[in-house]
């Protein structure tokens, strides 16, 4: 419902731990249970709110993804995977792609608002606008997709945390720790610093391209619309070009 596909390690307490559907929404967005505790956890923060770990302080990792086309992931990842819709539940042809007409998504995606009430909406920006969403030490920031790719290497800051965003056409958006460097776009899908260094731009970390063993991590980041980011980080500042 909030756009929000984000990928969480399901290590809980040093256990892993599997997750299942509860079919409840908190601000249009899925709770989830895990199958240990049966507790609730919000999908969006990967935090417990309903059950026997609610209040723990336990937060899900967020693991790297990106929001993509599968051209462009192919293009790059030619070895990859695909989970088969062959589940046994329901038969394949059931799960319909969301650009398929007959796809619930698919006329959600074209509607303006929202299939359940949210509070609090915040008009700064379009509802469904898609936007990259950070959130270090407190502080919170959205930047709307469309303006990235105008941008397709952006230095910036939040909290204290130095970030470089970098938009790959329609590869996605990725944000790396820079260490205080900053960088630009350079040749062949690189991106060099401040001091003229060469940057691989891989999915887990930038790679020196002189010196393999220099790496720069690869920040947690979401993607989602704008009603989805705000509900649940209203704090939010939004990055204006």
């Amino acid at each position: 419902m909030c756009g929000s596909g984000i990928v969480y390690s399901t290590e809980v307490n040093g256990e892993t731990t599997e997750f299942g559907t509860s079919g409840m929404l908190y601000r249009s967005n899925k709770l989830m249970y895990d199958r240990a505790t049966e507790t609730l956890w919000h999908q969006f923060r990967g935090e417990p709110v309903v059950g026997p770990l609610a209040g723990s302080g336990i937060r899900l990792r967020v693991l790297p993804s990106v929001l993509t086309t599968w051209v462009e992931w192919l293009a790059e990842h030619p070895d990859t995977t695909v989970i088969s819709n062959d589940t046994g539940v329901y038969p394949a042809d059931f799960y319909r792609p969301e650009e398929h007409t007959r796809s619930i998504y698919y006329s959600y995606r074209a509607d303006p608002g929202t299939m359940f009430p949210v509070a609090g909406i915040d008009d700064r920006l379009d509802i469904k606008a898609q936007v990259f969403g950070l959130t270090f030490d407190g502080e919170a920031r959205a930047y709307l997709r469309s303006d990235l790719a105008q941008t397709p290497v952006f230095n910036d800051t939040v909290g204290e945390q130095d970030a470089v965003i970098i938009t790959i056409a329609d590869g996605g958006v990725r944000a790396y720790d820079r260490d205080g460097l900053q960088f630009q776009s350079a040749r062949d899908g690189a991106v060099k610093d401040d001091q003229g260094r060469l940057w691989r731009v891989l999915e887990d970390a930038l790679e020196n391209a002189g010196d393999s063993s220099l790496r720069l991590e690869r920040l947690p980041s979401r993607d989602a619309y704008w009603f989805g980011w705000h509900a649940f980080y209203p704090h939010t500042d939004i990055h204006t070009p």
